[in-house]
């Protein structure tokens, strides 16, 4: 692609300012050689919402209807960051639209759905996923520890994802509490921690022990729009929550090495807590994303009243660092935004057929992490373990 690209984004919530962040710093980092990108349009149902965050990001309008995203011929690419329920019928339009698409997780609310978007994008047309964590310079170099088989093979993994936006029983009934089970914690949270712990270790193929509990049993009816997880006017009129506000499960990777993760939108005093560590033959690995630039690891050959747990600053070395970041030194800091910089910069540069940074999750990836999803539900419903569909 030799001409500029237009970039809209789907949804002005949280998530959606953090893809228009992205696109915004997208040329700034790492190599030149990227078209200009021309930040086009936010569109939102909430239409003071889509004008805000596409002043404050610097798009050129605001539109109060994704069909207006669709119909435009100034726009190439798009990121679609609203309610799962509606990935579906957006991402199947934008596609006969011609236009690329950057999906944010889960891919879809079934793996029937998935499969139905995955046929509707035609060749030609870049179909991603939004898997951010990805992005994080520590779990990019854990990864690269464990492939480097430096420490043996992999054995075990425990891994959390726990917020707290769920804790209070006043926070407004939304979106995000209503759908089937495994449609709640285990779809926001519990879909970036498999993804996570598969990106380490390679594909789940079952499951066992799992359990999906809701907490909180209704929640107030919201007086007007609720934007990600803020707190608005509520009514007296309460509704019953429809899905998990904690889950937790065993796992069985097809290497053979196993795992126990849990997520949940109830852990009060954790706002944004996902951590792992990796057990392996030879040493361990460990992760805290408050520190997301950073990893600690434990290995043999040091006396054993020195030896233990180290911490690592990913260096300037590691390709997220140099030309990733304005100051592009060791040890100045990263953070997560930063991850939404570096996803909407691949996305990008595959767009414009340019290959400098891994890839975003395909949909088929999404595909994927639905069918662990699906078989985390089965297992919470039987004592028995249930296999990940291929």
């Amino acid at each position: 692609m030799s001409h500029d690209i237009g970039v809209a984004v789907i949804g002005a919530g949280m998530a959606g300012r953090a893809h228009a962040h992205g696109y915004r710093s997208a040329g700034t980092v790492f190599s030149p050689g990227l078209p200009p990108v021309r930040l086009v349009s936010v569109a939102d149902i909430n239409e003071d919402l889509a004008r805000d965050t596409a002043q404050r990001y610097g798009f050129q309008r605001g539109d109060s209807s994704w069909e207006a995203v669709v119909k435009a011929d100034d726009i190439d690419a798009v990121s679609v960051v609203v309610a799962n329920d509606l990935h579906r019928e957006i991402v199947t339009e934008l596609a006969a639209a011609g236009k690329h698409v950057l999906c944010e997780k889960p891919l879809a609310p079934t793996s029937a759905d998935a499969r139905a978007m995955i046929d509707a994008v035609a060749a030609g047309i870049v179909a991603r996923v939004g898997f951010t964590f990805r992005r994080a310079p520590g779990i990019s170099a854990v990864r690269e520890q464990l492939r480097s088989g430096r420490l043996g093979r992999p054995l075990y993994i425990s891994a959390q994802y726990w917020t707290d936006y769920g804790c209070d029983p006043q926070a407004p009934m939304s979106w995000r509490y209503r759908g089937r089970p495994g449609s709640g914690a285990l779809a926001d949270l519990g879909s970036h921690l498999t993804d996570v712990a598969e990106f380490l270790l390679g594909p789940v193929d079952s499951v066992h022990g799992a359990a999906l509990t809701t907490v909180v049993p209704d929640r107030p009816v919201p007086i007007g729009h609720v934007v990600g997880h803020a707190h608005v006017e509520v009514s007296d009129r309460r509704e019953p929550v429809e899905n998990d506000d904690w889950a937790s499960f065993s796992v069985r990777f097809a290497n053979g090495a196993t795992g126990d993760l849990s997520v949940s939108r109830i852990a009060y005093g954790h706002p944004n807590t996902l951590e792992f560590e990796v057990f392996c033959e030879h040493g361990a690995l460990a992760f805290d994303v408050s520190r997301p630039g950073e990893f600690a690891i434990a290995t043999g050959g040091l006396p054993g009243d020195t030896n233990g747990f180290r911490r690592v600053i990913v260096g300037v070395e590691h390709p997220y660092i140099a030309g990733g970041m304005a100051m592009d030194a060791t040890g100045i800091g990263v953070g997560h935004n930063d991850s939404f910089v570096y996803q909407a910069r691949a996305f990008l540069d595959e767009v414009a057929g340019r290959d400098e940074l891994p890839r975003n999750a395909s949909f088929a990836d999404g595909l994927h992490n639905l069918q662990v999803q699906e078989a985390i539900v089965r297992s919470a419903g039987s004592d028995t373990r249930a296999a990940v569909d291929a």
